[in-house]
């Protein structure tokens, strides 16, 4: 018979960690009470609970001791994150006389403070990181006592922990900065910006031991989690057992972590994590213990067969653990699914959840079909874990479940993960905590045929919007012939436009449409959009003008969030590679750097929300930017300055115009007859807009119609001169987080418009 240690417990906490103590809580027969704030009324953790209730914040004491008042809540379980490890949370459901699901206030207030942890511990002889505490000291007193502790070194918050605020100082040179930042983090993250500095060890493991201990006075070790694969100190990968970790050196990290542990009385569920220098694993240096349940939690749950939650509840319910001698079963994996870009440097992305579809493995997740992805909360959206009788076994059939998993409409790292799972190294278990750092940023993943004939045929199907023409509308056809066959236009998020057929395409998912379409197939998602021929032909000769490389002056928000920090005065003369501005978003920031030496234009403020690809700056280069080179079919793009007419060529082209807006139309001016030119080009005609569309307007015709005039003629170079031969310039082509459903007889934003 299962004894129910609580009737009723509140989850202080939201996402894929509240859905899952919602489920050890139903196993149990125990009812659950979810909070939310008011960008999660409609989340899945408030929908899931038995009951749920609205709180101004999940970082708000009062409100969410207020809210297990009056659900009637015996207990409170924080998860991870926001209240879990914060003393005067627990002190607070005391005081109400609701249950804290954690350890008691002396293990949150010690471990909780880096600085006093490290102290406390190494007077229990754990083995720590050489380093020092920055309490009390100037900022020069903190440089005198870095270079007696020697570069390079790892800054970072006293309080909080998950990565945030970590920087490196690599030399005297970046302290200064480091500390800047790991102080602003640290304030606004965790409200304190006191900070610790350790040695950074080369090519280190990052391994963590999980520990579980009741009041009775028994403290166990559940065995160790590699956590060395990691991104700007987040995780993305961990497993259990580790690759690397001998019966010897697993009972030595236990050893500590459990002395640790002892050291303040601990009860509950907790981790205590180490570095290992890699070419010395018998030599575990202590770095912090959380004193909550872990992210990579169910890795230990897979190869233990233990519920750490109902652990947690059983401990806080004054029962004695009963769970006999520990033996580890097998190898399990997580990876954890994160709404980012990864070729955007693995930026946080936004936006709506159109299809969600988990892959064949225990996942954890905090979104469904229809979800919104904000910049509110933190990126990750789910963790995928495998388990199998042995490592390549479990990388195996992790591989195949992120392969089978499905979310549309926002971008994700499911392709990155599946790379990074086939990477040598890391089946080898030849893993530093370096490693994904020196792999830098990825290409956007090109779509496989599948994909493309998908959403071809998706297009084919309900009449391709992108070409409003006559042509577009009979469809492809050959005078005296067969049926000339179709194909539509997509461009994939490089800018690779593809002529694809439409076809059948297996087992391809697709959604979205008109313009743009998300479509996932043979173990991967893309997002694709539909362009006109016309629309293809114009990019590829802007693109072919432009000379290499070549740097646009506008600079723009590389993803949606808050300017925390402007670092340069509007007007100032920046170097290349001179910080400008610096955006926090989803616990990360991201700084812009001048492309160029040049003269500032500032665009935004600092505290200005801005949205993802809004221009924050415009740097004006000192000297002229390589201009792009004229040649036959380019056309100048409106961004840049029109050069000169050509000189002393026998083949030079006379200069396609510079688009110039008015009255909402674009107009082409005159150009210069080209000089020393053996044979001169004839005068490009005037352009006019209308209706969508760029047109010539003929020799006499009336400019107030905008739809009688015939097709602007494309150049092509040929012994000296140009000839013409029919095309048309489309409307702006639609921005594919802004615009896609503007008709084009609207004006359609710029995706370089300030919205600051």
């Amino acid at each position: 018979m299962t004894i129910r240690p609580f009737s009723t417990v509140l989850v202080a906490n939201r996402g894929e960690i509240a859905r899952r103590v919602f489920r050890t809580l139903r196993r149990l027969g125990i009812r659950s009470v979810a909070v939310f704030t008011d960008a999660d009324a409609d989340a899945p953790h408030t929908r899931e609970a038995d009951h749920a209730v609205r709180v101004p914040s999940y970082l708000d004491v009062d409100a969410v001791v207020a809210a297990a008042v009056s659900s009637g809540a015996d207990a409170v379980h924080p998860g991870y994150g926001f209240l879990s490890e914060n003393a005067g949370f627990a002190r607070a459901c005391d005081a109400a006389g609701i249950v804290f699901v954690g350890p008691g206030v002396e293990a949150l207030e010690v471990m909780g403070d880096k600085i006093r942890a490290k102290e406390h511990v190494a007077a229990h002889d754990v083995p720590t990181v050489p380093g020092f505490s920055a309490t009390g000291l100037s900022d020069a007193e903190i440089a005198a006592e870095a270079d007696r502790a020697g570069y390079p070194l790892l800054v970072k918050p006293s309080a909080g922990g998950g990565g945030k605020g970590m920087t490196v100082a690599t030399g005297p040179d970046d302290l200064a900065d480091a500390l800047a930042t790991a102080r602003r983090v640290a304030a606004a993250a965790f409200g304190d910006d006191t900070l610790l500095l350790e040695r950074l060890l080369e090519r280190p493991r990052h391994i963590e031991v999980q520990v579980l201990a009741d009041a009775h006075g028994t403290t166990l070790s559940l065995g160790e989690r590699e956590c060395t694969l990691q991104r700007r100190h987040q995780k993305v990968i961990e497993e259990a057992p580790s690759p690397v970790v001998d019966a010897a050196t697993r009972a030595r990290l236990g050893e500590a972590a459990v002395a640790a542990a002892r050291s303040v009385g601990y009860f509950g569920a907790g981790t205590v994590e180490f570095l290992v220098a890699g070419d010395r694993l018998d030599e575990p240096f202590f770095i912090e213990m959380n004193t909550r349940l872990q992210v990579e939690h169910p890795v230990t749950e897979m190869v233990t067969g233990i519920d750490l939650v109902e652990q947690q509840l059983r401990v806080a319910a004054g029962f004695a653990l009963e769970l006999g001698q520990i033996r580890l079963d097998g190898h399990a994996i997580e990876a954890r699914v994160y709404a980012e870009t990864p070729a955007r440097g693995y930026l946080p992305a936004t936006g709506t959840v159109g299809l969600w579809h988990p892959g064949s493995a225990r996942v954890d997740s905090a979104v469904e079909t229809g979800s919104v992805i904000s910049s509110l909360y933190d990126p990750m959206i789910a963790k995928v874990i495998a388990h199998g009788p042995d490592r390549e076994t479990a990388l195996a059939r992790l591989d195949a479940a992120l392969a089978d998993t499905i979310v549309l409409g926002v971008d994700t790292n499911i392709a990155d993960l599946r790379a990074l799972l086939a990477d040598p190294a890391v089946r080898a278990g030849d893993l530093d905590t370096g490693l994904l750092d020196r792999r830098g940023t990825p290409e956007a993943p090109e779509p496989s045929p599948a994909a493309l004939a998908a959403v071809a045929q998706r297009v084919a199907d309900a009449g391709n919007p992108a070409d409003g023409s006559v042509w577009g509308r009979v469809g492809a056809w050959r005078a005296g012939g067969a049926v000339a066959a179709r194909t539509v236009s997509l461009e994939d998020d490089a800018g690779q436009v593809h002529a694809v057929a439409p076809g059948t395409a297996g087992e391809a998912v697709v959604t979205g449409g008109p313009v743009e379409y998300w479509v996932h197939a043979d173990g991967g998602a893309h997002r694709l959009r539909v362009v006109s021929r016309r629309d293809a032909t114009e990019r590829r000769r802007v693109a072919a003008g432009r000379a290499p490389g070549a740097v646009a002056p506008d600079l723009i928000a590389p993803l949606p969030g808050t300017v925390v920090a402007v670092h340069v005065a509007d007007g100032d003369a920046v170097d290349a590679g001179a910080r400008l501005v610096t955006i926090e978003a989803m616990k990360m920031e991201h700084t812009v750097v001048s492309p160029h030496a040049g003269t500032v234009r500032l665009r935004t403020a600092a505290g200005a929300q801005v949205a993802r690809d809004a221009v924050v700056a415009t740097v004006t280069p000192v000297t002229p930017v390589p201009e792009p080179v004229e040649g036959p079919g380019t056309r100048v793009d409106p961004a840049w300055p029109a050069p000169e007419a050509s000189t002393g060529s026998a083949t030079a082209a006379t200069e396609v115009p510079e688009l110039v807006e008015g009255s909402g139309t674009r107009s082409a001016p005159a150009p210069e007859a080209s000089t020393g030119s053996a044979t001169a080009a004839p005068e490009v005609p005037e352009l006019v807009e209308g209706s969508g569309t760029l047109s010539a307007l003929a020799p006499g015709a009336s400019t107030g119609s905008a739809t009688a005039a015939p097709e602007v003629p494309e150049l092509v170079e040929g012994s000296g001169t140009l000839s013409a031969v029919s095309v048309t310039f489309p409307s702006s082509h639609p921005e594919p987080h802004d615009s896609a459903g503007i008709p084009a007889s609207a004006p359609i934003p710029s995706h370089k418009e300030s919205l600051s």
